[in-house]
């Protein structure tokens, strides 16, 4: 190329970035700070004493590393769980099984089929309540592991179930691995209503859930089930509050990588302007070994 032309070439380029420049405009986004509140996560299963998670809300672009996350757990609430005739104070205990490590356990309440069991937070100037039921539990009719093609030794956990004839029933679904998993995860798409399968027998799969998502690009059997595994499936029944909560939480998170995806407005069935859940688990349990 001639050296004129390559100059003339050179200044039009720069003209044209200078033009382009002129066009960006700054733009600021003034994101509001969230009211400050409370999410619970408690449970009570069937034939177990109550657990009470609490911590506090974050920004959406809040930090999220460990250090952050401890300073979000509410200590020193008093929590109460009740059936109507007797009234358990959980304790504040040390549990390194979960993140945060902190959980309100209780000692005189277990769960049983059919009851409701009532929840009163008291903590930093709020009162939060809330209520749930454990339905009768549901078994699986039978469980077995499958290698995936393409696959040498990784595979899912395959099930059949046969839904009750009565309309209205929800299910979430936990597993866990002998020496891997510390408690039970639950599955990918671990909730599921019967509006579909009302009354039905039906076989499907189940994809293994995290314990945490940060972890998942670091894990080669992410998803998998392993050859040698002994599995432990979890299937429980849960009330439609409680389905709820987590079809919605499972969503967002779900879709939360995807800019183009609504984010989802989480469904909580905790009153006095807390968030999370209050849920009873009737669940039955099935082991297998992966062959």
């Amino acid at each position: 190329m001639n050296i004129k032309y390559l100059i003339i070439f050179i200044i039009t380029l720069l003209g044209m970035q200078s033009f382009l420049s002129s066009c960006e405009k700054d733009i600021k986004v003034d994101i509001p700070t969230p009211e400050e509140k409370i999410v619970v996560e408690g449970w009570i299963d069937l034939n177990d004493y109550p657990v009470v998670m609490l911590t506090k809300n974050s920004p959406y672009f809040g930090v999220t590393d460990s250090s952050a996350l401890i300073k979000m757990i509410v200590h020193h609430a008093t929590v109460i769980v009740n059936d109507g005739t007797t009234f358990d104070t959980l304790v504040e205990t040390f549990n390194p099984l979960y993140f945060p490590p902190f959980l309100y356990m209780g000692s005189k309440i277990k769960g049983y089929e059919g009851k409701t069991y009532y929840l009163t937070i008291k903590a930093e100037d709020k009162v939060l309540t809330a209520k749930t039921t454990i339905p009768p539990p549901v078994p699986l009719d039978s469980a077995w592991f499958k290698v995936e093609p393409n696959q040498d030794s990784l595979g899912y956990v395959w099930a059949t179930f046969t839904d009750p004839p009565e309309p209205g029933q929800y299910y979430r679904l936990f597993t866990k691995r002998f020496t891997k998993d510390k408690r039970f995860t639950p599955i990918l798409e671990s909730v599921y209503a019967d509006n579909f399968f009302n009354g039905q027998s039906f076989t499907f799969s189940m994809m293994r859930g995290a314990t945490s998502y940060t972890s998942t690009a670091n894990d080669p059997e992410f998803g998998f089930f392993k050859i040698g595994d002994t599995i432990v499936v979890r299937a429980c029944t849960i009330d439609k509050a409680h389905y709820d909560f987590w079809r919605t939480a499972e969503e967002e998170i779900i879709g939360g990588s995807n800019p183009f995806i609504n984010p989802t407005q989480i469904v909580t069935n905790i009153e006095g302007g807390g968030l999370g859940v209050w849920g009873g688990y009737g669940c039955s349990f099935d082991t297998l070994i992966a062959k």
